[in-house]
């Protein structure tokens, strides 16, 4: 993996490699960043320009022997731990080294359900063990073998619980040469032991453009088909790639037909929406949902005065605009809150036809009647 691979997060790679041109390479890093920002793939990355025999001024050479064995993932010098579904006491990171070479290589933009289907998972739950913290420790105890550094990467220490404790002493006073890149995504979830003990490296969210760019060129997507995924990930590229796997269609045209369905209470039509939502299938469903989400949220945006951050292809902004003129702050509440329920309930294998009936009915009170919840969670008129 070289930096030239990632998407995006040009600064965060070039403070990367300034802390190795100017030997300032601490020996814990903690890359924290959201799902789908890149946080695993900028560690592999850094960890290859570490141990490049030819380093260039912006990036590893990918040629030499030691980038040759890091595109493969088999560089004696490079280890990784990570959450796994373990089926005995024993199980460590290395009883399934083959699964994640195999994920990582396929997308290096993992997620936990991602990983999840590379494993027998059935109803277990992921977590780093005992057996696994004892075995970093092994590892790390001897001496780098080819390169100048020892690299572990710790993806999600989130699933340490007590048991990461072990890893203090050797984090803290680590062999010569031993580096530690922890990638997590959730700064609340980790040991504050740990936390304490490392150096942050914040990454922040993937922007639109950089997304939707690496969708036209590397997925050959449209320009239209790019947009929306980019506008519907909300920076995630795991995301944005998830919904490759799926039909690509634009829900905008759908999503403002129901809208025109309930404000006109027309029921019958009403019924064959439904129909239709019910036969999209899980994902396409839940995308639909996310995509009403987005949209009634960039009419609040154009309603408040903040038009120049509304990122909407041209026809889906001028209808946002006349949305905007028609719906006040309660009422997008209300129909936003409507969709983040049936995004839920659909996750959880609701009866899609039910479903979409009572949130239709929903909106319709919404727009058609003025009904609009109480409460002090909801915005005032």
């Amino acid at each position: 993996m070289q930096f030239k691979e990632i998407i995006g997060q040009e600064a965060t790679k070039q403070r990367l490699i300034n802390s190795v041109t100017e030997n300032r390479v601490s020996h814990a890093q903690l890359f924290l960043g959201p799902e789908g920002a890149g946080g695993l793939a900028l560690a592999v990355a850094y960890a290859q320009y570490l141990s490049c025999e030819d380093k260039q001024p912006d990036d590893s050479c990918g040629i030499c022997s030691s980038c040759r064995k890091y595109q493969k993932l088999m560089h004696p010098d490079l280890h990784f731990s990570y959450p796994f579904f373990a089926k005995h006491k024993d199980d460590t990171a290395l009883t399934f080294i083959e699964q994640w070479r195999d994920a990582f290589t396929a997308n290096p933009y993992l997620s936990l359900d991602v990983w999840r289907g590379y494993l027998d998972a059935d109803n277990k739950q992921a977590n780093i063990n005992i057996a696994e913290c004892h075995q970093i420790i092994k590892k790390l105890s001897f001496k780098p073998f080819e390169s100048a550094y020892k690299i572990l990467i710790l993806w999600l220490p989130e699933y340490l619980d007590k048991e990461g404790n072990a890893l203090l002493k050797v984090i803290e006073e680590p062999q010569p040469n031993t580096l530690f890149l922890l990638v997590a995504q959730n700064q609340d979830q980790i040991l504050n032991t740990i936390l304490s003990r490392t150096q942050l490296v914040k990454i922040p969210c993937l922007n639109y453009e950089d997304i939707k760019t690496n969708l036209m060129e590397q997925h050959h997507q449209t320009e239209t088909a790019a947009s929306e995924i980019a506008y519907l990930s909300n920076g995630n590229m795991t995301e944005a790639l998830g919904m490759l796997q799926h039909a690509t269609k634009s829900y905008h045209e759908l999503f403002v037909q129901w809208l025109r369905l309930c404000f006109g209470n027309k029921g019958l039509e009403i019924l064959t929406f439904v129909d239709q939502a019910a036969k999209m299938g899980r994902e396409n469903q839940k995308n639909f949902l996310r995509y009403g989400t987005s949209f009634i949220r960039e009419c609040c945006l154009i309603r408040a005065g903040a038009e120049k951050i509304v990122k909407l292809p041209g026809q889906e902004m001028e209808t946002a605009k006349k949305m905007a003129a028609v719906i006040n702050n309660a009422m997008a509440q209300s129909i936003i809150t409507e969709l983040e329920k049936a995004h839920y309930h659909i996750e959880r294998n609701a009866n899609p036809k039910i479903l979409f009936l009572d949130v239709s009915l929903q909106i319709i009170k919404v727009l058609s009647f003025k009904i609009t919840p109480t409460g002090t969670h909801y915005i005032p008129n």
